[in-house]
């Protein structure tokens, strides 16, 4: 059975993953994992969240895939005991001495997109060390993951949703040359992300891409991966796990995602497969740059940096209290509401949960509108005092 991986960045988005149908969820140790600009967890934290995941009967994997130094190695190799106490279902590597390291902790090995995989004779090799999975490179083509797979001795996992990097594997040196924040070592700040004038030495002729007629082009920054129309030939392709990129996105964005994909996972596997349209129209209300499908048929098409999604979130109220047996949370407002509005409720446990307002009430009586009051909205699932509420709004 293909395992559909998650994202989180804290205990919201791993709440949206779980309601939302993920298998996995990775997430981020503090001090040495590839995403140092945004909230991590720390060892309490894991314990907690392992138990969280688990308790829902879903696996947790724990990234350490920047390049460590020596002084890291040390860090690391005090941790692992307890990753292995908090029973954590894999440690996420790119470096040869932390898998040794994990494996001499009893814990299971996938080999990170950053150790740059690409052929099978390396997944023997893997294999020999002790790693039980490897993330393959995402500059494969499908053909190439579909021939390593066959041969692999290893589980094969891809990335199939999510941002590109333009370096390999994200081996840039861009960030750490222009600012001094290194993006091996997780502090990336993104330079490729601007417009930029490339300009030859020899002539001093201005390089753009075809067509593109003006004198900066966004070159560097490629549209986002988004594989949602090929699931039947990944699974087919014998791949053990499909990915979503987006650990420094917030919940709502990892509810979505993991929702569409596991529909579409499910209707493939049910032997039902047809494409729906809404799938994409899902995943544009969301964090996006365009969307593309990388390396897996030809080369991946430039986009703009500026998010592209259809919708923005503005923040409306908080939730006051929730009654079970009405299904209905009494929310403060301080913006407007009306009937038909798109909310979108994120707290600690309750995750991220999108609600049509199909009702509202003020002091028991029914309304169209609402605005900085106290009002009665119908929900589908628990929500909890102090959740956050915001509206969905066309950009």
């Amino acid at each position: 059975m293909v395992e559909l991986l998650a994202p989180a960045r804290d205990f919201p988005s791993i709440s949206a993953a779980l309601k939302n149908g993920a298998d996995a969820i990775y997430i981020g140790m503090e001090g040495c994992n590839l995403r140092a600009n945004v909230s991590n967890f720390s060892l309490e934290e894991i314990k907690k969240a392992a138990r969280i995941i688990h308790d829902n009967n879903a696996r947790v994997y724990v990234c350490t895939n920047t390049i460590l130094k020596d002084k890291d190695i040390k860090d690391l190799e005090s941790k692992l005991p307890s990753l292995h106490n908090f029973e954590v279902d894999a440690l996420i590597v790119s470096d040869l001495g932390a898998i040794d390291l994990a494996v001499d902790n009893g814990l299971d090995v996938h080999v990170s997109v950053q150790a740059n995989i690409s052929n099978t004779r390396s997944l023997n090799m893997l294999k020999k060390l002790g790693a039980r999975r490897v993330i393959l490179s995402r500059e494969l083509s499908l053909d190439e993951i579909k021939e390593i797979a066959g041969k692999s001795p290893l589980e094969v996992e891809v990335f199939v949703h999510g941002a590109l990097c333009m370096a390999i594997s994200g081996r840039c040196l861009l960030s750490s040359y222009l600012y001094n924040r290194s993006a091996n070592h997780g502090e990336c700040l993104q330079p490729c992300r601007k417009a930029w004038k490339i300009i030859s030495e020899d002539d001093e002729t201005l390089i753009v891409e075809a067509g593109q007629g003006n004198i900066q082009s966004y070159i560097l920054s490629p549209k986002d991966l988004c594989m949602i129309k090929h699931i039947p030939s990944l699974i087919d392709a014998g791949i053990h796990a499909l990915k979503i990129e987006g650990r420094a996105r917030p919940a709502d964005y990892v509810a979505t995602v993991t929702r569409v994909y596991r529909e579409a996972i499910d209707t493939h596997l049910k032997g039902s497969w047809k494409f729906k349209k809404e799938w994409i129209s899902e995943l544009k209300k969301v964090f996006n740059r365009g969307f593309d499908e990388g390396f897996y048929f030809n080369k991946p098409k430039q986009g703009p940096p500026q998010n592209q999604a259809k919708y923005v979130k503005r923040d409306i109220g908080q939730v006051l209290n929730y009654y079970r047996k009405a299904g209905a949370a009494e929310i403060r407002l301080w913006d407007k509401l009306e009937i038909g509005d798109e909310i979108i409720i994120q707290g600690k446990t309750t995750g991220s949960l999108t609600e049509k307002v199909k009702s509202l009430q003020i002091n028991g009586k029914n309304v169209k509108k609402a605005e900085k009051c106290r009002v009665g909205v119908k929900v589908t699932d628990r929500v909890r005092p102090g959740d956050l509420i915001y509206k969905r709004v066309k950009r």
